[in-house]
């Protein structure tokens, strides 16, 4: 360990004695602040310390909270912390209640049942005071014993891995063995006033299933947000048995991205490819000339803001495999592609602008990572496979090869790729070889011809968001085989002849979310025959259409029952202001040991007491009922009446259907009248 030198020993009791207003031993002369004893000169610390970060305050009992934050720093040393308190719910009028040298505080002898509000400044041996932290609030336990079981102990907040549009927010708890409490969010551009509504957070219960376990939480997101944006968060736990606090936090973004500005371009020709990127530094860009080139290692990472580009254009054909292993700060751009793209283990790896034609010499794949990677962005690329539309292509042991976007890991973001002929469109991977699969956005994808799962989000850990996705003639256009505990969610997809089922939550899934859904498919309308418990499941405003149903390579598509999920954990999951119907003429299913044959009877006897029955007039333009599955009939318009059962038949939800232009939001996929998203390549 460094000692200190005489000079700065003098230095520290110099700036000590000035803190306590001691200019000289007796206190009553004056120090010259400038001067040292030996001559030299110093600068009196006049620099605040930083404000503490993250307060958290949380009830301990009826009569004490506890404060603890993240210190803030100094150019010469915190030395104490003011904390300050004020009472009553939102209150504002801070008074000053303890001094401590660090974290954390302890606040005893309150009143139960009491809500304060607390905030937290450094200071420093000069009396240099920071500005105040965030306000945390916390509300003292009920009397009487404390809360017991019942009461929430609030755990960690996270907020991990922003993509480009949406945040994940997680809340850690233990205790609320009554299972009645909840966070709701509120959220804005930092800096600005107005607060907007999030749906409440999802309350997780503790599980384990197929080999992964997870613990107690709230989690859920924050949808539709700008790229590269600071947002603030104002999340409140409410529990009446005790534990009710509220936390801040601030997350970003990810942005767009984008090359270096001004990059240095290379001119690149199939016979100099090899010799300018084994050169390649951060932030050049490779502008591949016209011509053929052979498939290619790739291994020069870029940094942020610096990423490595390798830019195709007209012309530009590579034929065989590009492999991108480890690397980070990598974008593919504009390429030809008669092979396959792989960035097992990646990093921060854009994939953009590509056609990608499946080759049976690697598996028939398009785009995928087999290992941990993490951010990627793959976007607007046309991916096509080798699979036919047949019926003996149908399930897992159809004839049918090649997964056309896979990965693993957390962040990544999929969006208007246009996956055609593949086993599955885009997937997560399964069992063992499923790693951290959490915060991944799949949105604004064209899928059709996929002869097993349009979109397979197994072995989601939470926060998967699978939003505005077509999904044209697939086997079964969305799995979560299973969710591990959730939320997974699946937003306003249109989905038209999902020839087996339109959704899958199978092996045990646990904690699927699906809202503004539109479903037209052969058989029952919302049929899932998981033979296992169907657990956590939510469903609000969906459109679900079935009728006549067959056999198609020795799967049944059901009988045309509106509704019917045998295996659903009532006791943990809601389903309401659901749209059903059938071309049968018939209003039939069973959801969990309930059986009914009406509309009426579904509202009184199970949660759907907002159900409409509905019927293919619903919808604005003529659509066809999937008689035949396996015939490639043109994509539907899907958009409703104005004047449908359909319309104004919602419920509201906050962050998700804001804007609609009735008494009450639309069921399915799009508000009536309003324009289609974009699906596919922009």
């Amino acid at each position: 360990m460094n000692r200190p030198s005489r000079r700065q020993v003098l230095v520290l009791g110099l700036l000590s004695c000035l803190a306590c207003n001691e200019g000289t031993p007796d206190g009553q002369g004056e120090v010259d602040a400038g001067l040292l004893p030996d001559g030299g000169s110093i600068a009196t610390d006049t620099q605040a310390p930083s404000a503490p970060e993250a307060p958290v305050a949380s009830a301990v009992s009826a009569s004490q909270l506890s404060l603890t934050w993240t210190p803030g720093t100094d150019n010469v040393g915190v030395t104490g912390y003011r904390v300050e308190r004020c009472q009553g719910a939102g209150c504002l009028d801070f008074a000053l209640v303890g001094t401590v040298t660090s974290p954390p505080f302890a606040d005893t002898g309150l009143p139960a049942s009491t809500a304060f509000g607390y905030r937290v400044l450094a200071f420093d041996a000069a009396g240099n005071t920071s500005a105040a932290s965030a306000t945390a609030r916390a509300t003292t336990l009920a009397s009487g014993g404390g809360g017991g079981a019942n009461a929430t102990v609030a755990g960690a907040t996270s907020l991990p891995f922003p993509t480009l549009n949406h945040l994940t927010v997680e809340w850690a708890f233990s205790g609320d063995a009554n299972a009645n409490g909840v966070v709701t969010v509120r959220y804005r551009p930092s800096g600005t006033l107005p607060w907007r509504e999030a749906m409440p957070l999802r309350r997780i219960a503790a599980g384990s299933n197929e080999g992964f376990s997870w613990t107690a939480r709230h989690s859920g997101s924050v949808f539709d947000l700008q790229p590269g944006t600071s947002y603030e968060l104002e999340l409140t736990l409410t529990d009446p048995d005790g534990g009710t606090t509220t936390r801040t936090a601030t997350a970003t973004t990810r942005p767009v991205p984008v090359p270096m500005a001004n990059a240095p371009i290379k001119a690149v020709t199939p016979a100099t490819f090899a010799s300018v990127a084994a050169g390649a530094q951060p932030g050049d860009i490779l502008l591949l000339g016209a011509g053929t080139y052979p498939g290619f290692d790739w291994s020069r990472s870029g940094t942020e803001g610096k990423p490595v580009v390798v830019r195709g254009g007209s012309g530009v054909v590579i034929n065989g495999a590009i492999n991108l292993f480890t690397q980070a700060w990598v974008h593919l751009e504009g390429l030809t592609v008669n092979g396959r793209i792989r960035f097992n283990g990646s990093r921060h790896v854009v994939i953009q602008r590509c056609t990608v034609n499946a080759s049976s010499t690697f598996a028939g794949d398009g785009i995928v990572t087999y290992a941990r990677a993490e951010n990627a962005y793959i976007a607007d690329n046309v991916v096509t496979g080798l699979t036919q539309w047949a019926e003996a292509s149908l399930g897992v042991n159809g004839d049918n090869l090649g997964e056309g976007i896979a990965v693993t890991g957390p962040g990544h973001v999929i969006l208007h790729n246009r996956v055609t002929g593949f086993r599955d469109g885009i997937s997560l991977l399964e069992d063992d070889e499923a790693v951290d699969q959490y915060s991944i956005d799949i949105l604004n994808n064209d899928l059709s011809g996929n002869a097993d799962d349009g979109i397979e989000a197994d072995f989601c850990s939470h926060n998967c968001r699978i939003v505005r996705n077509r999904l044209t003639h697939n086997f079964i256009a969305l799995s979560s085989q299973p969710g591990l505990g959730g939320p997974t969610y699946f937003i306003r997809n249109a989905i038209y002849n999902a020839v087996h089922l339109a959704f899958k939550p199978y092996r045990g899934s646990t904690g699927d979310v699906l809202l503004h859904n539109t479903v037209v498919k052969n058989g029952d309308a919302f049929g899932v025959y998981a033979g296992r418990p169907v657990a956590g499941l939510y469903t609000r405003n969906n459109l679900f259409l079935g009728g006549a149903g067959g056999t198609f390579n020795g799967y049944s598509s059901g009988t045309g029952r509106v509704l019917h999920v045998p295996d659903l954990v009532v006791e943990s999951s809601s389903l309401d202001h659901d749209g059903l119907g059938s071309t049968t003429g018939t209003f039939t299913g069973r959801l969990g040991g309930t059986t009914f044959s009406s509309l009426q009877a579904l509202r009184t006897s199970t949660t759907e007491q907002h159900a409409v029955q509905v019927d293919l007039t619903a919808f604005s333009t003529a659509v066809a009922y999937p008689t035949a599955p396996m015939t490639l009939s043109p994509t539907p318009d899907l958009r409703i009446r104005a004047d449908s059962a359909a319309a104004n038949a919602g419920q509201p939800l906050a962050n998700i259907n804001e804007g609609f232009a009735g008494l009450a939001p639309d069921l399915g996929a799009f508000e009536a009248g309003e324009a289609l998203p974009l699906y596919g390549p922009r």
